[in-house]
């Protein structure tokens, strides 16, 4: 029986029954107290290393504890074994210096546990046993910078990783596992390398084999190593569409049932979880007797959180053997039908969910767009330009636009050393990037350095089908969401009739070529500068609007997105002018359906507080409402040019009542004042709860109503 076939052989058992998954290979390893000697066998006995301690070395020089403990496991009742194949890649195995052995030992692991398990199935057709290839965490992490001094500094890259696990899942393929395990993930940027490496491996050989993946958990929040929640995770990985998601190693049952049952709500995917006999004493040893693993996996499976169960750390035969006697007759969990959402994620998800209503991506730290940023980043002051981008952060951004497309900069590695950067701040990393160049080179440089989901920024069809389909490939492989730019091979749309045209083409190709989810999709139709004096770019403001309403109602579940400062560029050197176009633009775009957009969110005035006369001339301009609507906005805009509140107009709203003062505060963000302020209507309201669901809630409605209206 091929590999292939066995998959589809595992697949249809997953669907009767909850899967066993063995226990502790290092566990069983450390019961048979082997010498040095016997890591070496005759082969390495020259060997310059010391090499105690490398079992996955023993599937060369002790081929005979590794069958066995494969054959107690599988007597204990698993219905999946692992490889003896943890630290099997080049990365782990240099700490012992044979790296060299890499392919031998993998192909070794791989042979010994399919001896076991095709022993185990002639004996009992109708419960066949499979082989799981084991890729761990490796001993570096792509995300952190072993040094705290130097945040921005990694000891592994994206390239090598992909090279190591490449060359581990080869190997086990050619050995005859059935699927390829990447578990005990502490860093999801690992991960994502290895399902990279993976997807390439199997192309090659034209394989359609499963792919699993287990995170781990360091401690009771619930985040991984690098930091990302399990929601956030989860949405890293999903692209892959790996067979099943889990949780292994960390803190034991019972720690670990809350998050098992948090990924079994957000999870179209099957899950596994097969955790450590609980933590290790003083000793070293592993407290959790099998009756209390059994019992709390037991409960997680009965109550339709689990596909497949096991052991991690410390759990042997007897534990396998106490789990499988309680899963043996609870039903397996059902994949839930979950909603066509929009989620991308950085250390923490962001769903975009219909009530959401926009998405401020923020445009700040763009070369291109920010002469700031390009100035700091030029300097080489990486450190002031983290500032910038926190403040987009603290300003309102949801997601943030990275770009470094400057002609004196080194894009690649300005790109690479900003996202490192930005690794090491969780305020600013919380969010999802949005890798943004019109350099292929410089994108993929950038995908490599993002644990999170991000996006794309961006892809058009200018060259053709075959790059297109190329690199939204690529894109995929990353993990990635993608913007996909109304312009195609005859140029940039202008019209909303060719906008609509070159996304549908894009929609088609990207969802049955390419294998992209609708909700992996963001079009941007091209905002264009309006009011420029050319005629012809009068229209550009309502073609935009149009194209997001028919976008929205005939390519299903994607998502719409725009550079919104562009429309404004014929008034760039006026703040007042620019903004007020970019708040009344926002205000009919979103009504159309324009989900996300790149924007200084710092500086969006509230739509109902734009002059009446400024916001007629720019609706006039951006709606195309009165042929000379340009020629009234160039004449406003000079007489406004320059023009700055007084101080005293400025604080006129410090004359109000304090329910006013307080409502003011919370739409604009207005700090200045608040202690003071709430001081005053804590004295003025009898009980704090009083003072909670009156001004301060009444300001939160307001809040409410302009985010829902649009303004």
């Amino acid at each position: 029986m091929t590999g292939t076939s066995r998959g589809a052989q595992l697949r249809r058992a997953l669907q009767d029954r909850i899967l066993v998954l063995d226990g502790a290979m290092g566990t069983m390893i450390q019961r048979y107290a082997l010498d040095e000697s016997e890591y070496r066998g005759a082969e390495l006995a020259e060997h310059p290393r010391p090499l105690r301690g490398n079992h996955d070395l023993l599937c060369l020089t002790r081929p005979d504890v590794v069958e066995t403990i494969h054959r107690e496991f599988l007597s204990a009742g698993a219905d999946i074994i692992e490889t003896n194949s943890f630290n099997a890649q080049s990365i782990s195995q240099n700490d012992y210096g044979t790296e060299d052995l890499v392919e031998r030992i993998n192909r070794e692991a791989a042979r010994l546990a399919r001896r076991q398990a095709d022993e185990f199935t002639a004996r009992d057709p109708e419960r066949p046993r499979f082989v799981a290839g084991c890729l761990g965490p490796t001993n570096r992490t792509a995300s952190l910078s072993p040094e705290v001094e130097n945040p921005g500094f990694r000891n592994v890259t994206f390239d090598a990783l992909a090279a190591a696990y490449g060359e581990q899942a080869d190997a086990l393929i050619e050995g005859g596992v059935d699927l390829l395990l990447v578990e005990t993930v502490f860093d999801t940027l690992n991960c994502k390398a290895a399902l990279f490496a993976i997807r390439e491996v199997l192309d090659r050989r034209g394989l359609d084999l499963p792919v699993s993946i287990s995170g781990t958990i360091t401690d009771a929040s619930g985040r991984t190593l690098s930091g990302q929640t399990l929601e956030a995770f989860w949405y890293s990985v999903r692209q892959a569409r790996p067979l099943s998601i889990g949780l292994n190693c960390a803190l034991g049952a019972e720690a670990l049932r809350p998050y098992v049952r948090e990924l079994s709500r957000v999870a179209d995917a099957l899950v596994s979880c097969h955790p450590n006999a609980g933590l290790p004493n003083e000793f070293g040893e592993y407290e959790e007797t099998p009756e209390m693993m059994a019992e709390v996996l037991g409960e997680l499976a009965d109550t339709g959180c689990l596909n497949v169960v096991g052991g991690c750390c410390g759990t042997t035969p007897d534990h396998i053997a106490a789990i499988s006697d309680r899963v043996r007759r609870a039903p397996p969990r059902r994949i839930p039908e979950i909603e066509p959402l929009p989620r991308f994620s950085g250390l923490e998800p962001l769903v975009i969910r219909p009530e959401t209503l926009f998405v401020n991506i923020g445009e700040r730290t763009n070369v291109t767009g920010s002469a700031r940023f390009r100035r700091l980043i030029r300097d080489g002051d990486f450190e002031t330009a983290l500032e910038v981008a926190r403040e987009q952060v603290v300003n309102g951004a949801q997601m943030l636009d990275v770009n470094m497309d400057e002609g004196l900069l080194d894009s690649e590695e300005a790109m690479t050393r900003f996202l490192n950067l930005i690794a090491a701040e969780p305020d600013i990393s919380r969010i999802p990037i949005v890798i943004d160049s019109s350099r292929w080179e410089v994108i993929e440089a950038g995908l490599k350095c993002v644990q999170g989901k991000g996006v794309v920024n961006s892809l058009s069809l200018k060259d053709g089908e075959d790059v297109f389909l190329e690199r939204a490939e690529a894109v995929r492989r990353y993990g990635a969401a993608v913007i996909v730019m109304a312009f195609d091979e005859a140029g940039q749309a202008e019209t909303a009739d060719r906008k609509v045209e070159i996304c549908r083409r894009a929609y088609g190709l990207l969802t049955e070529r390419v294998g992209f989810l609708p909700e992996e999709i963001i079009f941007d139709p091209n905002v264009f500068a309006v009011a420029t004096g050319i005629a012809e770019h009068s229209r550009y403001g309502i073609a935009f609007i149009e194209a997001c309403r028919r976008i929205k109602e005939e390519l299903p579940d994607c998502s719409v997105s725009g550079g919104v400062s562009n429309v404004s560029f014929a008034f760039r050197g006026n703040d007042l002018v620019r903004e007020a176009m970019h708040s009344a633009f926002l205000y009919h775009a979103i009504r159309a359906g324009l989900d996300m957009g790149i924007v200084n969110a710092g500086r969006l005035p509230v739509y109902d507080e734009i002059p009446e006369e400024l916001l007629t001339a720019v609706e006039d301009a951006l709606l195309d409402r009165r042929p000379d609507a340009t020629e009234r906005l160039v004449e406003l805009a000079s007489r406004v040019k320059g023009v700055t509140p007084t101080p005293e107009q400025e604080l006129a709203w410090r004359d109000g009542s304090v329910e006013e003062r307080l409502r003011h505060a919370m739409v604009e963000g207005v700090l200045d004042f608040i202690v003071e302020d709430l001081e005053e209507a804590r004295e003025k309201y009898e009980r704090p709860i009083d003072l909670i669901e009156g001004p301060l809630m009444d300001g939160m409605n307001v809040v409410g109503d302009l985010f829902g209206s649009g303004r």
